[in-house]
């Protein structure tokens, strides 16, 4: 594993840690073996759509 070879500033840390930015999931529209409609991520989609996942 990589090891530092100089300590990072708490300036410098904070900074790129600021820049960090959650996006919002893209949501696909699924219907569900009971024949219900859903909205679920679409890492999930095939999972809700063959009943291994409840949404």
């Amino acid at each position: 594993m990589a090891l530092p070879k100089v300590r990072t500033s708490r300036a410098n840390t904070r900074t790129r840690r600021s820049q960090w930015k959650a996006t919002v999931p893209q949501l696909a529209t699924v219907t569900t073996p009971e024949g219900e409609v859903v909205r679920v991520p679409q890492n999930l989609a095939a999972a809700v759509r063959k009943g291994y996942v409840k949404p």
